[in-house]
């Protein structure tokens, strides 16, 4: 049909949740503690005192939301492991059979539905006994994750194809270590530079092993990064300046040592301003980052506006709040899809060759169950159509876009902001755990099926 936007065939239709976000049961089938049950914990650290240890029950109720995905016809699904569930101490000496045993459940049970599983390895519930070791601060946190993903690779390898390694580096290390909004709340801008760096370490420690054995032959790995497309907040010299450092800081520090060309000068210039010189980095570091990345996983929410002056950081740029005449999300973020197409044209342009998946994407809206029991969620609607047209068109401009991954499935634990913000597709009723799919959920269903969007906002009908 002329009026339909068709995507490539074996285009993944997808949503994204995380282990600690809809899990609950933390002390279930000897699960060990992780750094989020600790700091939820923490009086005042999360709003209403909301924490995960129930989340949205879905240890107990996977299959249910597995029949949710099957029926609104989707084909792929992200989700985490829980690295304290299946080593409780952080490391292979004791390893959990029944947390093992969960998860071939859930991976079984997805195949069977014909959803094909993307695991992430690490979305930030780090086991406790290696945060009171120095958790991310410390080298032997990577050594402990590269152990972690060779007992992941060797008990699903063989059923998972294309694994993310680390989710979003950049905000664990700037809301867990230098801002101390997420968990594990330090306040150290230093540490939060070895964070970083010993994350991108971790990552390239496992892709080793997935390459030594123990998975598929065509086995991927690849790391989920929270992307941020920048705008000078003028047209001035010294705007322009300032948003290419802000883009190294977020982004570039990241994707160019995973694709081999180290650490950018400009920004280690900044870090070595602001914090001395970079010796938590060894020689060898950079090439073991560098072992390797099958595809870039594109967590995109919204941009940051960037202008030349001291901000609060030790940066000489400073991020302003939005545009008045841009349409806002329920948490305020700009909805700006045009963004997205322009950071998936840049990616293949920059990084050629490179698979690209969007791995998180979505907006708060919190809409609610009207008198007739739906959820008429009508703003998501459209978020969903205008992000995937932009999908659609950076793929016509070449970038090698193979899947969409809507965050999230339901709406569940938004870390520090609790369950104020609503996400999903599905509506979770928080004291019964009922689910209703909401207007935007059969909305992508019926694109899913369809295999395209219409080319002008609408419904699939």
């Amino acid at each position: 049909m002329t009026d339909t936007l068709r995507f490539p065939d074996g285009f993944r239709w997808g949503t994204s949740t995380s282990a600690y976000q809809v899990e609950g049961s933390v002390r279930a089938d000897g699960k060990g503690e992780s750094i989020w049950d600790r700091f939820a914990a923490v009086p005042g650290a999360i709003e209403n005192g909301d924490t995960g240890d129930v989340a949205c029950d879905q240890y107990r109720r996977w299959a249910e939301d597995a029949d949710l995905m099957a029926g609104l016809g989707l084909n792929a699904h992200r989700f985490s492991l829980s690295w304290p569930r299946i080593l409780p101490d952080g490391g292979a000496g004791r390893v959990e059979k029944r947390g093992l045993d969960h998860y071939d459940r859930v991976i079984d049970g997805l195949l069977e539905r014909g959803i094909e599983p993307l695991v992430t390895l690490y979305h930030w519930d780090l086991p406790q006994p290696l945060q009171e070791r120095g958790g991310w601060r410390a080298r032997e946190t990577a050594e402990r994750f590269a152990e972690y993903a060779a007992v992941c690779f060797e008990a699903y390898g063989d059923r998972v194809r294309d694994w993310v390694t680390i989710n979003e580096p950049w905000v664990i290390g700037l809301l867990g270590h230098q801002l101390g909004l997420h968990a594990p709340g330090e306040k150290d801008l230093r540490g939060s530079a070895e964070a970083m760096h010993h994350l991108l370490l971790a990552h390239g420690l496992a892709v080793r092993e997935l390459r030594s054995g123990g998975a598929r032959a065509d086995a991927r790995a690849g790391i989920a990064y929270s992307l941020w497309p920048h705008t000078p907040a003028t047209d001035s010299a010294a705007d322009h300046e300032a948003a290419h450092g802000s883009d190294g800081y977020t982004n570039r520090w990241f994707l160019d040592p995973v694709h081999g060309r180290g650490y950018p000068a400009d920004m280690r210039a900044h870090w070595e301003r602001a914090i001395g010189p970079l010796d938590f980095v060894r020689d060898g570091d950079e090439d073991t980052i560098a072992a390797g990345s099958d595809f870039i996983g594109v967590n995109y929410y919204t941009r940051r506006i960037v202008r030349a002056g001291a901000g609060d950081g030790p940066w000489p740029w400073k991020v302003e709040g939005g545009r008045a005449d841009v349409p806002r999300t329920d948490l305020n973020w700009e909805i700006l899809p045009d963004e997205l197409e322009s950071l998936l044209v840049r990616l293949h342009e920059e990084y050629s060759g490179v698979p690209l998946m969007v791995t998180e994407n979505g907006g708060v809206f919190n809409d609610q169950p009207g008198p007739d029991g739906a959820v008429h969620d009508d703003r998501r609607v459209d978020f969903l159509h205008r992000h995937l047209a932009a999908v659609h068109a950076a793929i016509g401009a070449g970038a090698p876009v193979e899947g969409y991954y809507h965050w999230s499935l339901i709406d569940n634990f938004e870390w520090a902001m609790g369950y104020r913000p609503r996400f999903g597709l599905v509506h979770v009723d928080r004291e019964t755990q009922r689910r209703t799919v909401k207007d935007s959920g059969l909305w992508y269903g019926r694109a899913a099926g369809r295999g395209g969007i219409p080319a002008v906002p609408g419904s699939v009908g």
